[in-house]
């Protein structure tokens, strides 16, 4: 990338949030598994959503990819860029706050760069419970989780994550934010665009912050191992489960 084109990234971000060389880039540009590797002329970590405003205003200016990043933690590929090279690596690891926990309103407004574990740890600290619950915990983003729409271990009562959220701020390409970070749960008023970016993995815009579902920490738990005989068996199971439960099966 021209010099110029660098220090415009680097009035934004600062020098800390800047990464260009080929050592200080390889761990964003392969996945998890190592099989997919890609090229970015840099990466770039800020800090604040008028900072990834900038930077979307930015690449759009100079005909630059931008591939958006959170933990890094999926097996596909999708959070790694293409090897043609004209590409914004976006880490959103440094947007890592939690802006508001409303205990009376049971929800969470937080960042896209927040490690799911420190999402739990917090919401338990106040008796709140985050039921999104995967294996990628101590490393994936809650950004992440939006832009898959993960499902995780407690789909069955809760749903994936499309289902928990509240609400989005969105960074369009071209630098225009979208604050669509209401907590009400019964919103029926306009487009349902909420849903069009959870799943969207970064396609249409870049999430930097969402608002959440909390729910009351459950009052006990039972866990069972159990064999059946087929598939069938398996779901008449669940079924009953769930009627002896009143619908309190998280995880099957």
């Amino acid at each position: 990338m021209p010099e110029a084109l660098i220090n415009q990234l680097a009035d934004i971000v600062g020098n800390a949030g800047l990464r260009t060389g080929n050592d200080d880039t390889a761990s964003f540009l392969t996945d998890w598994h190592g099989q997919y590797h890609g090229q970015a002329l840099a990466v770039v970590m800020p800090e604040t959503t008028a900072q990834v405003a900038n930077i979307m205003a930015f690449a759009d200016a100079n005909d630059i990819v931008v591939v958006p990043q959170g933990g890094n933690t999926g097996f596909m590929g999708g959070a790694t860029p293409d090897a043609d090279g004209r590409t914004i690596l976006l880490s959103l690891r440094r947007m890592n706050r939690i802006r508001e926990i409303d205990a009376t309103n049971m929800s969470m407004t937080v960042e896209a760069g927040c490690v799911l574990q420190s999402l739990h740890e917090e919401t338990e600290k106040q008796g709140l419970y985050f039921p999104l619950n995967l294996a990628a915990k101590g490393s994936c983003t809650i950004g992440g989780n939006l832009g898959t729409n993960a499902g995780g271990l407690n789909v069955v009562r809760y749903g994936t994550t499309r289902e928990l959220t509240l609400g989005l701020e969105v960074v369009l390409m071209g630098g225009r934010v979208l604050n669509m970070l209401s907590g009400l749960r019964k919103d029926n008023t306009g487009y349902d665009l909420r849903n069009l970016f959870v799943g969207s993995e970064g396609t249409l815009g870049v999430i930097t912050a969402a608002t959440m579902k909390l729910f009351p920490q459950p009052a006990a738990r039972a866990t069972a191992f159990a064999e059946v005989r087929d598939v069938e068996a398996a779901v008449a199971l669940l079924h009953r489960l769930q009627a002896a439960s009143g619908g309190g099966v998280e995880a099957f």
